[in-house]
């Protein structure tokens, strides 16, 4: 299983997981306790149950290049396009915006 730690305005706010049935989101309860928590997404509202998908949740997916900066990641760090996972983990860490992924074991 492939996790991810996620933050917003680097505050960290939940984990992302991989496993054999798709993806999962869950806010961590010391974001959801903070008064100016904000979710990742209007799709993705803060809640305690955990967010489960068969495919990337847009929200992080959208964060992942594509073109030609696609091709140079997948030509330089020999990661599949359709491994989108470590494409996130090894190119979203410091994206445009105010989402980043980091991997768990930082």
């Amino acid at each position: 299983m492939k996790r991810a730690k996620i933050y917003i305005d680097d505050i960290f706010c939940g984990i992302l997981t991989e496993g054999p049935d798709g993806y999962g989101f869950k806010y961590t309860p010391e974001y959801l306790a903070m008064n100016n928590a904000k979710p990742v997404s209007p799709t993705m509202p803060l809640q305690n149950e955990e967010y489960e998908k068969e495919i990337m949740f847009p929200v992080f997916d959208g964060l992942i290049p594509e073109g030609w900066m696609l091709d140079i990641v997948h030509n330089t760090w020999k990661i599949d396009p359709r491994d989108r996972m470590s494409l996130l983990l090894a190119c979203c860490k410091d994206c445009i915006g105010n989402i980043s992924v980091r991997s768990y074991d930082d």
